[in-house]
């Protein structure tokens, strides 16, 4: 039987996704996996290790950094509860990972062999879909995250990540969970720089800052 923290996140995780949870526990009745658990701050891979399982999430969040020869770091993405870790590189060719990993809480990860995935993906119709809609929507996010850090100014990278946000919340007073550096490493910019474009839009009257809550004033003129 599968508990219910584990439960929740599967039902999370895009594997599973339109499974209800007997559907779920009946897929993973059969095959072998194990939860595995990480400290704070502990690494989980370097950049050039081979993905060698298929890993979700259970609870707690991951950290994806490209690091370059001088030292920058960019954050690529964060992975949280149901999140699938590297589903793009599970089966393929080359498993390297070009990323480093690493906790940035207490995390649990139900943790598979790629073969036992493989016998989920040939057995469920279900999940053979929803494995293939995973790899095409990380395209989609990797075609997005490459557009922004590669062709948007500074500006236009702080007035898309305030937008994303309230879209994410509904709301255009938004919560940011992440510390300005953070924020700053995962569009690849100086932290300064960042400073400099909140302020500017709170003088031009965008936004209203207080801490880690901003509210957006005028959405237009972050268009």
């Amino acid at each position: 039987m599968i508990n219910d923290q584990v439960m929740q996140a599967l039902q999370k995780c895009p594997l599973f996704a339109g499974m209800n949870e007997l559907s779920i526990e009946l897929a993973l009745g059969n095959v072998a996996y194990q939860i595995v658990g990480y400290d704070k701050r502990d690494v989980y891979a370097l950049a050039g290790m081979p993905c060698r399982f298929a890993d979700i999430i259970i609870s707690g969040s991951l950290i994806c950094r490209m690091v370059s020869l001088s030292g920058k770091q960019v954050e690529v993405s964060r992975l949280r509860p149901g999140n699938l870790v590297a589903p793009a590189f599970i089966f393929a060719k080359d498993t390297t990972l070009p990323v480093s990993v690493e906790t940035d809480s207490k995390v649990n990860i139900l943790r598979m062999t790629p073969e036992t995935l493989k016998t989920l993906i040939d057995k469920d119709e279900d999940i053979r879909m929803n494995f293939i809609h995973t790899l095409s929507n990380i395209d989609v996010f990797l075609t997005q995250k490459m557009k922004v850090l590669s062709l948007f100014t500074v500006r236009e990278k702080v007035a898309y990540l305030l937008l994303e946000r309230a879209g994410e919340q509904n709301s255009n007073t938004i919560h940011l969970e992440r510390s300005r550096q953070e924020i700053a490493d995962s569009f690849g910019i100086q932290k300064f720089s960042l400073l400099r474009v909140l302020s500017d839009f709170e003088k031009e009257g965008i936004i209203r800052v207080d801490g880690k809550t901003i509210e957006i004033l005028d959405r237009n003129k972050l268009k």
